[in-house]
């Protein structure tokens, strides 16, 4: 019998698909990587689990980036298994060749994302030529048992995905080549005078970058200036009011700054006032009512806007929440949709969602819920239900099924949802509003009323947000007003100048980015018009978060509460670029036109040859740009330190490259000079100040050894006695030189608690936390204790009370900014100390996870320990297969079963110690796990620690390691 694959994105929508299929298609049984029945065989990727990369003819695998290999254009491209998941794409790969499979179904999520993660594993499942076999795609913008069942009922077909196959491949590939070429052209660029300065750009992440960096230089260039608004109390029969001066004849002109109530001297402004102030005004008074529509249904990025603003949760966190009540909780639809708009076939299900709503019990949305059945609300609208606004997915609302369960910011998240979906529904708010003219000639006061009436959608949300969208005092809309009668003269009781200044621009918020992004950088603030520029932006909503996240990653954006804010690095990033002239990475309106062709691609207008050849064109202009230039420097913004030059007093300039002397007034420069970059990483204008005025500076995170390897020191500036001159060097640490030296040492710090190796005091010491027996000291010169731990440990820094909780408690808080020095990724721990090894070692917190069969525990201390963690956690079947193959009678060719953690590495099955060492090997360098400089040692990651029970092992340990973890030996 014929079998139809199911390859879903993710393994819980794998489960959802069998609980949804097996009423109609019989029960499954559950299998280590897939389920089956006598119909269907349903597995799942877990994300991408194979990428694009050059053949290997055509690209650079080892040795320094440079132009001499430059640019990269590939005629196709290979696929590379993603190393942390291979063996979950083996598991879905063995299932797509079975003979007894003769199609398959795409149920990877519904999008472009979706299409490239299951295409490519297709295309990797055929090998050197295609697989064959016939493929339908399973479209889901709901995860109910129901709405799977539909979309089984509705498989769409090869040749209506084949738009959205070549974005979707076209979208990577044209990454791909941006990246790689942009990232080398520019690290070879900032290379040439040595070292290392790596230096990403990215089709979408550097227009993004200049954004922010194209508005902190509008914040750094403004100019405050002052003016003066004048403000009146007129008093009436009825009583008082406020009103602001204008002038009714001022029109807008290009000076953004100007407006009717501005006037730009004291003077005037004094004389207006005086001209006023106890005389009689006429009145003129306008009252009409209006009306005020909800928002519209959220899209990612309004919703990202929305949580960011209300709660100030990253566009990461929000996509990670909406994700989890789509996915897990099943409470909202999916979430990586562009659209605000709900299918025209959706009334029947909106108004089942209300009934879900109205019943749930959720106190504080049933009511609002029952309302809008009670008075028939949900009616047909084209500003909700629309087919042509509609595109890959519908707005993100509450499905109808009520959640449970739910985390205090899944909540928060949901309830944002479910307001707006209700909320639109709803009649709009109903104002008066009243505009009122107050003439003391020739000089007009506006003053402006704004009452609700009725309060429409906003009865949803309370009366906090009723009173924050009336806002306003001073004469501006918000206000009731006391009534003037016809023909009734005011009397002006006061008028006062108040003098202000003109503000900067606001720097971006994640919030206020996302919506630059969404509009290609044009600053549209109207939700209707930002959703007709929606095909032009920077990125799509799937994206955004992960762009700006890799910004944050790279250092290239700091956040600071709210506000994000470039680096240097950014601002040497945009003078490269500019400079180059390579106009194509730093606009971002360019750049959404690309995102405007990939979805014309989509829909079939635009074929995918055209739009890669465009993509090719500009590489190669790109680097040709970058290759070609042949100037000292790059013409740029640059700063003038304020601290002299430490040689001469002379003063210090920026250039591209370096911080240089250019002597006194009148007099030569004496020759100093410092790079911006020491080591990939760019000195902040402040931080230069600092470390010229003071000599030294650190330690600093975020430089990076011509291997690319990150580091952490100090720098100082010394005085070279070859050169008669100073100089810039790393310094890491003093306290070893104290040490080598016995020059005494004197602590000024609290002590941080007792040493847990001597029970001495703990104090701050160079770039360490040292025992005061481990340096020389007045009380005991020579140093008779080994306790040292780093201030800073894999760019992690640890503060005093971690080390003050360490030496009282044993282990620090779980500390999240680690980062791997072999995968670079970055990792959580608690720092605890470990008496065994005699050394601050890693403790990993408990996975909230039931561990996969025959992983191995992450440990920390010796080998021993290490075994034992692995066995408790190895699954009860394999223990007592262990057991068993203990006590059983030895025979001379069945080998050994291996230890649990062992059998993480290579497998279950009894084997021979030479059989042992050999698939020990082919894991060792699979994972490219020889040290680089000494092919002889290994460097364990975290299942070869357990097996080691240390962070390395030398090649001709490995036999006896392997042997302490083979039954009976």
């Amino acid at each position: 019998m014929t079998k139809t694959l199911v390859i879903a994105e993710k393994p819980s929508v794998a489960q959802d698909i069998v609980r949804a299929l097996t009423p109609v298609a019989g029960k499954f049984e559950k299998h280590e990587d897939h389920f089956e029945n006598d119909r269907y065989v349903v597995t799942s990727a877990v994300g991408h689990l194979v990428e694009i990369q050059a053949p290997e003819q055509f690209d650079v695998k080892r040795g320094k980036w440079s132009f001499a290999h430059l640019p990269v254009i590939p005629p196709y491209f290979d696929l590379k298994p993603v190393d942390k998941t291979k063996s979950r794409l083996n598991a879905v790969v063995k299932q797509a060749k079975r003979k007894d499979v003769t199609q398959l179904i795409n149920a990877c999520d519904a999008g472009r994302e979706g299409e490239l993660i299951f295409r490519l594993i297709e295309q990797y499942a055929g090998g050197a030529k295609p697989l064959g076999k016939p493929v339908k795609r399973l479209w889901l913008q709901s995860m109910t048992p129901q709405a799977i069942r539909d979309g089984f009922d509705a498989l769409r077909t090869e040749q209506q995905m084949a738009g959205l196959a070549s974005a979707a491949r076209s979208r990577s590939e044209a990454d791909w080549l941006v990246g790689i070429n942009g990232t080398r052209a520019m690290t070879a660029f900032n290379s040439r005078d040595g070292g290392f300065f790596l230096t990403t750009v990215g089709r979408v992440q550097t227009p993004t970058l200049s954004l922010v960096v194209e508005r902190e230089e509008k914040i750094r260039k403004f100019i405050s200036r002052d003016y003066w608004e004048i403000h009146a109390t007129f008093g009436a029969e009825a009583g008082e009011y406020p009103a602001k001066w204008f002038d009714p004849k001022w029109k807008k002109g290009e000076d953004v700054e100007m407006r009717a109530d501005r006037v730009w001297s004291a003077a005037e402004a004094q004389s207006i006032a005086n001209a006023v102030r106890g005389k009689q005004a006429t009145v003129t008074e306008e009252s009409k009512p209006t009306t005020q529509a909800s928002p519209l249904l959220f899209d990612l990025t309004s919703l990202q806007r929305e949580a960011n603003g209300k709660f100030g949760f990253s566009a990461k966190t929000t996509l990670a929440l909406a994700q989890s009540l789509y996915e897990r909780h099943k409470a909202l639809t999916y979430p990586r949709t562009d659209s605000r708009a709900l299918p025209e076939d959706y009334l029947p299900v909106a108004k089942q969602t209300f009934e879900m709503l109205a019943d749930s019990g959720m106190r504080h949305l049933a009511p609002h819920a029952l309302t809008a059945l009670n008075n028939n609300y949900i009616r047909p609208s084209k500003r909700i239900f629309d087919n042509s606004k509609v595109s890959d997915h519908f707005a993100i609302i509450p499905t109808t099924q009520a959640p449970s369960g739910l985390s205090e910011a899944e909540q928060k998240l949901y309830d944002l949802v479910v307001r707006r979906f209700m909320a639109v529904f709803f009649p709009s708010a109903e104002y008066t509003v009243t505009t009122r003219i107050s003439t003391v000639a020739p000089h007009s006061f506006k003053t402006e009323g704004k009452v609700l009436v009725k309060p429409g959608w906003l009865a949803i949300y309370g009366k906090e947000a009723a009173d924050e969208v009336e806002g306003g005092k001073d004469g501006d809309k918000g206000q009731n007003l006391v009534p003037v009668k016809p023909g009734e003269s005011v009397n002006t009781l006061a008028a006062d100048p108040k003098g202000l200044k003109t503000k900067p621009p606001a720097r971006y918020s994640e919030a206020t980015l996302l919506g630059a992004m969404e509009s290609a950088g044009k600053q549209i603030d109207d939700d209707e018009l930002r959703e007709a520029m929606q095909e032009k932006g920077l990125g799509t909503p799937a994206t955004r978060a992960a762009i700006i996240e890799g910004l944050l990653t790279e250092k290239y954006m700091l956040r600071e509460g709210r506000e994000i804010i470039p680096t240097a690095k950014a601002f040497q990033l945009m003078t490269l670029l500019r400079g180059l002239e390579v106009e194509e990475l730093c606009r971002a309106d360019l750049t959404g036109e690309w995102e405007y062709k990939l979805s014309q691609m989509e829909k079939g207008q635009l074929s995918r040859e055209a739009f890669m050849a465009e993509i090719a064109a500009m590489t190669e202009r790109m680097v040709k740009k970058a290759k070609e230039y042949d100037r000292d420097t790059i013409p740029g913004d640059y700063a003038t330190l304020e601290s002299p030059c430490p040689n001469c007093g002379g003063v210090v300039k920026e250039n591209y490259r370096r911080f240089a002397c250019v002597g006194k007034a009148g007099a030569e420069p004496c020759g100093f000079s410092f790079g911006k970059s020491p080591a990939g990483r760019t000195f902040e204008t402040a931080e230069a100040n600092a470390l010229l005025r003071d000599k030294k500076i650190g330690p600093l995170e975020g430089f990076r050894s011509k291997a690319g390897w990150p580091f952490t020191s100090e720098i100082v500036i010394k005085y070279d006695d070859e050169a008669h001159n100073y100089k810039l060097e790393f310094d890491f640490g003093d306290d070893k030189k104290g040490e080598e030296s016995g020059e005494i040492v004197e602590f000024e710090d609290a002590a941080l608690g007792p040493c847990p190796i001597c029970g001495s005091e703990v104090h701050e010491h160079g770039s360490n936390y040292v025992c005061s027996k481990a340096v020389p000291t007045a009380a005991q010169p020579t140093p008779s204790c080994t306790f040292k731990s780093g201030k800073i440990i894999l760019q992690q820094p640890v503060e005093r009370e971690q080390m003050h909780k360490l030496l009282e408690t044993g282990k620090t808080d779980l500390l999240d900014k680690f980062v791997s020095m072999r995968t670079r990724r970055n990792f959580k721990a608690h720092l605890a100390w470990d008496k065994e090894a005699g050394k601050v070692n890693f403790e990993f917190a408990p996975s909230k996870f039931p561990p996969r069969p025959g992983a191995a525990s992450k440990t920390i201390a010796t080998k021993a320990k290490a075994t034992s963690a692995a066995a408790k956690k190895a699954p009860a079947k394999k223990a007592a297969a262990k057991t068993t193959a203990v006590k059983a009678p030895r025979k001379a060719a069945a080998g050994k079963a291996p230890s649990a953690a062992l059998a993480a590495v290579i497998g279950n099955e009894p084997v021979a110690r030479p059989e042992a060492v050999k698939k020990m090997w082919e894991y060792i360098k699979a994972h490219n796990l020889q040290d680089p400089k000494d092919k002889r040692t290994i460097v364990a990651d975290d299942k070869l620690r357990a097996v080691f029970g240390k962070d390395s092992a030398g090649m001709f340990e490995l036999a006896g390691i392997l042997g302490n973890h083979l039954g009976g030996e």
